[in-house]
């Protein structure tokens, strides 16, 4: 009986990590993001509908994050009136949130501080930096919980330019 309950809690365990995982997926439409930038305004990722936004989860330690900032800052400046937007969340401890700050204030960024705002529909962000991308329709079109972790210009015009221009 003993051996039963393992299994039994083995593939309920294996059930359960597979829903958390299975939460987002590509082709879905993507769990909301709102809450308070680090401005002081309000942020719905709701209502960027008709806007491609890339959500970016980094920290001020992170080196790959720091150095794909500059990229997707140059794209969101050539993009921004195609309706591309980006949206940096800050996973820092809170004594690292100042030096967050300093860095965001080089980028046009949408940011925020990650106990300011809900982004619980997409799961535990367990590896930074990681990059999800949402289509004009809400629809989930990079998850960033799988495959390369880094953002460069060859995936942002590979994936957010289609989405730019409708097609």
């Amino acid at each position: 009986m003993h051996r039963y309950r393992a299994l039994l809690f083995a593939l309920l365990t294996a059930c359960m990590c597979n829903a958390v995982f299975a939460a987002i997926e590509l082709g879905q439409v993507a769990p909301n993001i709102e809450g308070t930038l680090l401005d002081g305004k309000p942020f719905s990722l709701q209502a960027h509908k008709g806007k491609v936004v890339l959500v970016n989860f980094w920290a001020s330690w992170c080196e790959p994050c720091r150095e794909e900032m500059p990229i997707i800052e140059a794209y969101l400046k050539k993009n921004k009136s195609k309706g591309f937007e980006v949206l940096a969340i800050t996973m820092d401890k809170p004594s690292d949130i100042e030096q967050a700050q300093k860095i965001m204030q080089n980028y046009s960024f949408l940011s925020a501080d990650k106990k300011q705002i809900n982004y619980s529909g997409y799961g535990r962000i367990w590896r930074i930096p990681s990059t999800f991308i949402i289509d004009k329709q809400g629809i989930l079109r990079k998850n960033g919980l799988t495959g390369d972790p880094t953002v460069d210009t060859k995936l942002l015009e590979e994936i957010v330019t289609p989405l730019l221009s409708g097609h």
